[in-house]
């Protein structure tokens, strides 16, 4: 799954790079759409169910710049008992070069916010998302 950006000069910061902070909403971006494009979104959220992220472990590896071309590769990483994690790579489309490598865990909670055991109907649910091919 890819996610397209191009760097504007409102994404960079006083060095006229990618600003850390904005990497993360470039990464929201690339899980929203891979979840928008695999998942039946309004049913899973109608149902009482919600996802929170509960941890992001990122690596910043090289800079992108305005006018170039990013995309965001996403996939399920793992499934545990009661959470799992989305793996992404944001890599710049010119240079071939890795911006960011990114782990992020998530839990899917209920409608009282708790979370749920990731299982049966759930879990079924959760392997309709691509595999994160590295």
């Amino acid at each position: 799954m890819e996610t397209e950006i191009k760097i504007r000069g409102y994404h960079t910061d006083l060095y006229q790079h990618v600003n850390n902070a904005r990497y993360l909403e470039f990464l929201e971006e690339g899980r929203w759409q891979m979840l928008e494009d695999h998942l039946d979104l309004e049913a899973f959220m109608q149902s009482g169910f919600s996802f929170f992220i509960v941890n992001i472990n990122i690596s910043y590896k090289s800079q992108a710049r305005p006018n170039d071309l990013v995309f965001i590769k996403s996939g399920l990483g793992k499934i545990g008992n009661t959470s799992a994690v989305i793996k992404q790579k944001i890599i710049n489309k010119k240079t071939g070069a890795v911006c960011v490598d990114a782990d992020i865990t998530f839990v899917i909670a209920d409608r009282n916010g708790k979370p749920v055991k990731l299982e049966g109907e759930l879990k079924e649910i959760l392997h309709l998302l691509p595999v994160f091919e590295g």
